[in-house]
């Protein structure tokens, strides 16, 4: 879901992620934005939106995808999340990624949208993050970031820490990378000929790939694309997904778009239910 537009009100959006548990979804995520540049639209703050979504619901996961870590705090972004972790049971996920538009989201702030300087910020901010979400004392002195000698308590209730998805821009393989040290990519396939999501199990597949050799192995890891099916034809649905899955997908998202009438196209989607086999 967009926070911005229809999906600005915090109350409205809840109300969806209540409806989507009911009707048996697994997760609810949001975006982050805090200028859009396509418009003067209304624009809801996240961290808002999922504490009320936190509060709303008792089972599905949650989260930013993605959260522009590199301008945001490390320390506020551990006080956070962490919150959010407790307050939900330990149903948080945290998504990352270097934010959209640079111009819009750092630009004009007067901070460097250079991509290597904001890479190398999220990066470091990613680390201590991780840092702070231990209990223990942190004292990180690196070249955007720096927590010095500080421990946060408490801590989250995952352990060792809510799971971290990267996400990144199909077909840049560099973020993959960063991806890999985590817990989950997340990657935008978007068709060139119209900017609709279009994601196919060959893009997939590659993507799995492309993950594998970059990894070594360990633990759990997501891979989370997000495409449209229709509420009215779920045996349609169920195929897409189906396929998907089989190239090696764990999450399929329905991705919504901050334009008129998408709130009700929304609301129809959730109360449809997923696409299951």
């Amino acid at each position: 879901m967009p926070n911005i537009g229809e999906f600005a009100e915090p109350r409205q959006v809840a109300g969806l992620a209540r409806r989507a548990e009911e009707a048996g979804w697994d997760g609810f995520f949001v975006w982050d934005h805090v200028v859009f540049p396509f418009g003067a639209l209304e624009v809801g703050d996240p961290w808002v939106l999922l504490t009320l979504v936190a509060a709303e619901t008792e089972r599905i996961r949650f989260g930013p995808l993605v959260t522009a870590a590199a301008r945001r705090r490390p320390g506020v972004l551990a006080r956070q999340t962490t919150s959010l972790d407790r307050l939900s049971g330990g149903r948080l996920v945290f998504g990352a990624g270097l934010g959209f538009t640079l111009e819009a989201e750092f630009g004009t702030w007067g901070e460097p949208v250079e991509p290597a300087q904001v890479a190398g910020r999220l990066d470091e901010s990613l680390a201590v993050l991780e840092l702070l979400w231990s209990g223990e004392k942190v004292d990180f002195h690196g070249e955007y970031v720096t927590a010095a000698d500080v421990t946060f308590q408490p801590t989250p209730v995952q352990r060792p820490r809510p799971p971290v998805w990267i996400g990144c821009n199909w077909p840049n393989r560099r973020p993959l990378d960063r991806a890999a040290r985590w817990d989950g990519v997340a990657p935008m396939m978007i068709s060139p000929a119209d900017g609709s999501w279009d994601p196919t199990p060959e893009a997939v597949t590659e993507l799995v790939t492309g993950v594998g050799k970059r990894r070594d192995g360990t633990g759990p890891f997501d891979v989370v694309i997000t495409g449209r099916t229709p509420a009215e034809r779920p045996g349609e649905a169920r195929t897409t997904v189906e396929a998907i899955g089989a190239a090696g997908a764990t999450w399929w998202l329905e991705g919504f778009r901050p334009q008129p009438g998408e709130y009700g196209d929304a609301l129809r989607r959730i109360e449809a239910g997923p696409p299951r086999s």
